[in-house]
């Protein structure tokens, strides 16, 4: 049942993502479903407000079916307009040992397990669902622990810009792959943009020397232009956003880290829109702390080769 009115502190949410559609007025928060009797491998479900405030809903969009290839939950959904439909883009989740490895087993001792995990883009034909998966298996190359894909689009080509986890490669990375039009299969080989540790501000775990975080891109231009990137991972404030310029404005990049974070009060995971009114705007889930995620709003100054939140 959907109930009216909430706000944003009554909704606990991690790796929000929020579509404006100008059209209808209409801002749709999307967010992971937890597995329960009424889903057990979990799903997707949208809010949807007119003011940023006020949030209607929830409303299921996607369960996870029972023949999926991955059943052991749903993160970071998030959904986008492209050529007259609606997209989700999700990370499946699975208990199955990532092809080529033994079940168990891992990159390091005391690290997590190296199990099937990917990012996988359904369809709608209405931002309130149902969504269908394009194909029962990863949309990239299974061999690969992927998550956190969010779409680009340059010259007409779409991409997805995602992150190859740092539980297989040790220094995370955060990569891209051109799709097919239809964003049914790869039209391409993937191409790493940079790693977790290219960033000054970042830090590796002190219980795992050796990995970097990197979690949740999201691209977006300045009014000037400029093309950049939000990111997360680790550093001082614990759960951090920090911020890439492309050197050349094409996502290929080379991509420049801004010395200091964008966030770093332990918050992150976070998408750039702008607001209906053109104001660039951002959302990330702060804490990093279960159950006490919330979505957080924050006003972006852009100062044309960079961004900081509005104090």
């Amino acid at each position: 049942m959907e109930s009216q009115g909430h706000c944003l502190a009554d909704i606990r949410v991690r790796d929000p993502h929020i579509l404006p559609l100008p059209d209808t007025g209409t801002y749709y928060l999307t967010c992971a479903l937890g597995r329960s009797e009424d889903a057990p491998a979990g799903g997707v479900q949208v809010l949807w407000s007119q003011d940023l405030q006020r949030w209607q809903g929830p409303r299921v969009v996607y369960r996870v079916p029972e023949d999926a290839w991955g059943r052991a939950g749903v993160w970071a959904p998030e959904m986008h307009r492209y050529a007259g439909r609606y997209w989700l883009l999700l990370t499946h989740n699975s208990e199955a040992a990532l092809p080529g490895q033994r079940p168990g087993a891992v990159r390091q001792a005391g690290w997590p397990p190296l199990v099937r995990r990917g990012s996988q883009v359904l369809v709608s034909s209405s931002p309130l669902g149902p969504f269908t998966e394009l194909a029962n298996r990863p949309t990239l190359p299974p061999e690969l622990m992927t998550l956190d894909g969010t779409l680009w689009l340059e010259d007409g080509q779409p991409y997805m810009v995602y992150c190859h986890e740092w539980v297989q490669l040790g220094d995370g990375a955060v990569a891209a792959v051109p799709l097919m039009a239809d964003l049914s299969a790869l039209a391409g080989e993937p191409q790493v943009l940079f790693h977790g540790s290219d960033a000054p501000w970042a830090t590796p775990s002190s219980s795992r020397p050796g990995s970097w975080v990197t979690d949740g891109p999201s691209l977006f231009h300045t009014a000037s232009g400029t093309l950049l990137m939000i990111w997360s991972g680790f550093g001082r404030g614990g759960y951090t956003t920090g911020l890439a310029r492309s050197a050349s404005g094409r996502l290929s990049g080379p991509w420049v880290q801004q010395t200091e974070p964008l966030f770093e009060a332990d918050g992150g995971h976070g998408t750039v829109f702008r607001r209906l009114d053109g104001q660039l705007m951002l959302v990330l889930h702060q804490p990093n702390r279960t159950p006490e995620e919330r979505a957080r709003i924050f006003e972006l100054e852009d100062l044309g080769d960079s961004v900081r939140i509005r104090r």
